[in-house]
């Protein structure tokens, strides 16, 4: 597919509502569920968006049947499911090019007694991530095989057992994976240092309704009865906290007066209040966030008078995906800030284009960089830039929107794989970016 960019008029003032999407992060683990029935499940609120996209077609190849009933609904039946599909060049091209595709291991091993995955290509899922995934499963009694031909890796068990230990890392997709796994064991499993994020909680209650039994959840330490059989049900998905953190930003970057509809506001944890910090300005009112056209926001210093400091960490800490916002958002504050995004090492290497832009940042290290707010007296000006990835993509666009003259955002289906019609939905309530 050749590549696209955009080109984004900066400077302008928006207004309106925005409504979130479907939360990227759950559906790509919901989807994977399906497979662990043959009844119909119906799921509402599914993003339109590459990867959920790509994990879509995964599905059909590999039986399963797929039908969009409406808007961001589809039903799954999984009465069918051709394993030989894995072997095929197809399911080889197409899960090496999402993550998500991970999670289909779980649900195949748990109802087929086997699952399998293409090696993943270059460093899109790291070493140890995999190892979370495969360390729980042989936990819970599989073997797990590397087939250098083939260059697939096979997971296999005759009955699962249950069995209690520690997640090597709070991973949400290997948590996701291992609950999974274990909701279809035979006996009980109990999981300690499992991811508690709201996606993890959304999968748990789902399978709650089709049948299983699973306690502890919101929690690090899960309690899961083995069944023999799951059912169908209905489930809709959250809307995404990433996108919604966006959104603040972007209020705050364009002074712009934004409303956001149904953000489920109970389920953002600490996202409001990190904002709010930096001294941007939102109202509830029932489930919409109004953020208020603000001149100037302020960003606030620790009771000792020092500079504040903002750190990402597992839920229910500050997600890591929200990191950059955070840091381009700072950028035309009053104040300065630590920004210490500690759980991945290349998030903040997009901050030389910032700097390209006449941004005040001193990067520290791999994991630190200190911004200097300019309180919009030296507004940003535009640059050709590239977007490196999904999240970083995003903040460099509400970097070109608050900046002075036009920037060319190249690379962007790293923002589409992550945002549905970002440009469209934008350009609704006032923005400028072209397609090009």
């Amino acid at each position: 597919m050749a590549s696209q960019s955009f080109e984004v008029e900066g400077g302008l003032t928006l207004k309106g509502t925005l409504v979130p999407q479907g939360a990227k992060n759950e559906a790509l683990q919901i989807l994977c569920a399906t497979l662990l029935t043959p009844e119909q499940i119906t799921i509402s609120n599914v993003p339109n968006i590459r990867d959920v996209n790509n994990l879509l077609g995964l599905l059909r190849g590999l039986g399963v049947k797929v039908n969009q009933t409406a808007e961001g609904t589809y039903t799954f039946q999984a009465d069918d499911i051709d394993l030989d599909y894995f072997y095929t060049p197809e399911y080889a091209a197409k899960a090496t090019r999402i993550r998500g595709s991970v999670m289909l291991i779980g649900a195949l091993l748990a109802r087929f007694g086997k699952g399998f995955l293409p090696k993943p290509g270059g460093d899109k899922i790291g070493r140890r991530r995999m190892d979370t995934h495969f360390l729980g499963f042989q936990k819970l009694g599989a073997s797990f095989n590397y087939d250098d031909a083939k260059k697939i890796y096979t997971i296999e068990s005759d009955q699962l057992k249950g069995a209690s230990f520690m997640m090597e890392e709070i991973s949400v997709t290997g948590t996701a994976n291992v609950v999974m796994a274990a909701s279809m064991a035979k006996g009980t499993s109990v999981i300690y240092n499992a991811a508690c994020e709201p996606y993890l909680q959304q999968l748990c209650k789902m399978l709650n309704r089709m049948g299983a039994k699973i306690s502890g959840v919101g929690s690090n330490l899960l309690t899961i009865e083995g069944v023999e059989y799951l059912g169908g049900t209905e489930h809709r998905m959250l809307p995404d906290m990433i996108e919604i953190g966006s959104f603040i930003g972007l209020a705050a970057m364009t002074q712009s007066e934004i409303t956001i509809k149904d953000c489920r506001i109970p389920e953002l944890g600490p996202i409001p209040k990190v904002f709010q910090k930096f001294g941007v300005q939102m109202e509830f009112r029932g489930d919409d966030i109004h953020i208020p056209a603000q001149d100037h926001y302020e960003i606030q210093t620790f009771i000792d008078g020092s500079i504040l400091t903002v750190y990402d960490a597992p839920w229910p800490g500050f997600t890591p995906d929200l990191m950059s916002i955070l840091l381009v958002m700072a950028t035309q504050a009053k104040g300065s800030v630590l920004i210490h995004q500690k759980m991945f090492e290349s998030r903040l290497f997009f901050v030389d284009k910032l700097i390209d832009m006449g941004a005040q940042i001193i990067l520290c290290d791999p994991h630190r960089a200190t911004v200097i707010g300019l309180d919009r007296k030296f507004p940003l000006r535009g640059i050709h830039m590239t977007s490196p990835d999904i999240r970083a993509g995003v903040a460099l666009l509400i970097a070109a929107m608050s900046a002075q003259g036009t920037s060319l955002i190249h690379n962007i289906n790293q923002i589409d794989r992550g945002y549905q019609n970002i440009d469209t939905r934008l350009n609704a309530i006032g923005a400028n970016i072209k397609r090009v």
